[in-house]
């Protein structure tokens, strides 16, 4: 035991080092789960540093420490969860790669729904419920998972522009239509995508987004004992309406 404890002295302060920022990580982990369950259980506006004090049983000087403003943790927050489900949809494009269009499409969004329906508070950070009074960074909380889920989508309309622009290139979108920002992403990842093809992949986020917000909220929930099945029936429908052929 005595040896053990001087060999951990010994090492130098390269060992209490590791110790205090494990500490330190484990710390800042609970404080942001504390974060999201204090939202699920009273809304957006229930994150607060001194809130989370409390429930930690800490001061609220020793949570500032962690996070100098309440906006520095939601900021964290809003930047790891929306990382996570960037993850998984590009993890499930991925690995439906050489499947066709209508198999990626369909494995993008269900990869969607399923981190929805298992991060919930996550979901509503990032896509639902504003936290009154936050500011975030210039650029966004998280500019590069967004852009990244951003390029996901329009990657759904630029696998089954092939099939799907016979269907659609007669819309009348041009260019002006969009926000310059959206575009500043969309066009160097999809140079050969047309207006309306930007106009298809907001369309298919429409369908998904949709259905899926109604069941994170709960809006399904004595309408349908089977969700899932709703959900898969819309997936085979929009496939169809995309031209591309319905995964087996």
């Amino acid at each position: 035991m005595g040896v053990r404890e001087n060999t951990g002295s010994a090492g130098g302060a390269g060992g209490t080092r590791g110790r205090r920022e494990r500490l330190r990580a484990e710390t800042t982990a609970e404080i942001k789960q504390v974060a999201l369950g204090l939202m699920a259980s009273g809304g957006p506006d229930a994150i607060t540093l001194r809130a989370i004090a409390r429930e930690m049983g800490m001061t609220a000087n020793a949570i500032y420490g962690y996070f100098a403003t309440r906006d520095d943790l939601v900021t964290t927050l809003v930047s790891d969860v929306y990382t996570a489900l960037a993850d998984a949809v590009d993890a499930a494009w991925e690995g439906a790669a050489g499947q066709g269009a209508a198999a990626r499409i369909q494995a993008w969004a269900a990869a969607f729904r399923a981190w929805a329906l298992g991060n919930p508070e996550g979901f509503r950070l990032v896509y639902g419920d504003p936290v009154p009074g936050y500011r975030a960074p210039a650029g966004g909380a998280a500019p590069e998972a967004a852009h990244r889920v951003c390029t996901g989508l329009a990657a759904l309309a630029a696998e089954a522009w092939p099939q799907a622009e016979p269907l659609y290139a007669d819309g009348d979108f041009a260019w002006s239509d969009f926000d310059p920002g959206l575009l500043d992403k969309v066009r160097p990842a999809f140079p050969d995508l047309p207006p309306a093809g930007v106009a298809l992949a907001l369309r298919v986020w429409g369908h998904l987004h949709g259905l899926v917000s109604l069941e994170v909220y709960g809006h399904l929930r004595g309408q349908t004992t089977s969700p899932d099945k709703l959900f898969r029936a819309e997936l085979a429908q929009l496939v169809r309406a995309l031209g591309v052929a319905e995964a087996g």
